[in-house]
């Protein structure tokens, strides 16, 4: 039994088809079949019940769990052993939410590989959730999501805050307070948001945070919106909003690093009151060994992005009155 064969077992458990594994192995079916019948003599028991789709043996879970475990730490120490030889390259997985991702990591990998142009940069972009679990099964070696405070497996260090905002367009406002509209304005930056009673919404959907937050501060501010659009896409929501479609809760950051100077010139952004921010995290799996490119990655994030609500602010202030 060598490494190859761990590896060849783990593909077809998961497969669950030796034809199937064998081309993403990109060996025969025959040579993969004879190399799982090998094992099986070597350790004296079936691993396979042999019908479509395959199913694995009572002693198949048992060398599963253990063929799993092995592969995982024979990568961990391929990637140890290749960082004391200063080998810098390499494939490193980050997975992070659609919206993030589209947020900050185009400028995060552009910065990253100036230093490790080598590394191949894979985004899983996903639910928050998913990428929890993408984590603790080693699926992925980094995630940049929102963590709840008991996530044993993983290890969690602090990122930056992000925050939710409200964006209007001009022309909405003026729409909506063709009589009061520089008072009405003032009002809403004052954090009092009951002045946009007949303000339509496009809105993302409640089990995103933004759409969480979005009810919230509707319910706490006793709102009855007409909801024009939802969508799980802030892009979309976005440019809703700039057509005057309606008011959008989103992600500031999402705000200040997509959209051109001149499209942000036509919003206003409002800052909303206590309970709009949450932290946002890097998540590694919890292991003893730390990979260079990781924490390579983390210490680039942390140096171009904003990590507080000010240094945030101070960047849109640029090109949009913002109070």
């Amino acid at each position: 039994m060598n490494f190859l064969s761990m590896k060849y077992f783990t593909t077809v458990a998961r497969m669950r088809s030796f034809t199937r594994a064998a081309a993403e192995l990109h060996i025969t079916q025959q040579t993969l079949s004879a190399h799982i019948a090998g094992v099986e003599k070597e350790l004296g028991c079936a691993l396979l019940i042999r019908h479509v789709p395959l199913e694995l043996t009572y002693a198949g879970e048992v060398f599963l769990r253990y063929a799993s475990d092995f592969e995982k730490n024979y990568k961990r120490m391929m990637v140890e052993l290749g960082d004391i030889s200063d080998n810098h390259r390499g494939v490193l997985k980050i997975g992070v939410a659609f919206t993030r991702g589209r947020a900050i990591m185009p400028l995060l990998i552009e910065e990253f590989q100036k230093d490790w142009p080598r590394y191949e940069i894979q985004l899983v972009e996903d639910t928050n959730d998913r990428l929890r679990k993408f984590l603790a099964d080693g699926d992925i070696d980094l995630a940049i999501a929102s963590f709840p405070n008991n996530a044993p497996d993983i290890e969690l260090k602090p990122f930056y805050r992000e925050n939710i905002v409200l964006a209007v367009s001009r022309t909405l406002l003026k729409r909506l307070f063709p009589d009061s509209l520089e008072a009405s304005v003032e009002k809403i930056r004052g954090g009092d948001l009951s002045p946009l009673a007949q303000c339509p919404f496009v809105m993302g959907k409640p089990e995103d945070i933004s759409g969480r937050v979005a009810q919230e501060f509707i319910r706490r501010f006793d709102l009855h919106p007409f909801v024009s659009a939802r969508s799980d896409n802030i892009g979309t929501l976005l440019s809703l909003c700039l057509r005057g479609v309606g008011a959008c809760f989103c992600q500031e950051n999402f705000v200040r690093m997509t959209l051109p100077d001149e499209a942000l010139k036509q919003l206003e952004i409002f800052r909303l009151p206590k309970g709009s921010s949450y932290e946002i995290l890097f998540g590694t799996p919890r292991q003893a060994y730390q990979r260079k490119a990781v924490s390579a990655f983390m210490q680039t994030a942390l140096r171009v992005i904003p990590a507080s609500e000010e240094k945030a602010e101070e960047e849109l202030k640029r090109v949009v009155k913002f109070k």
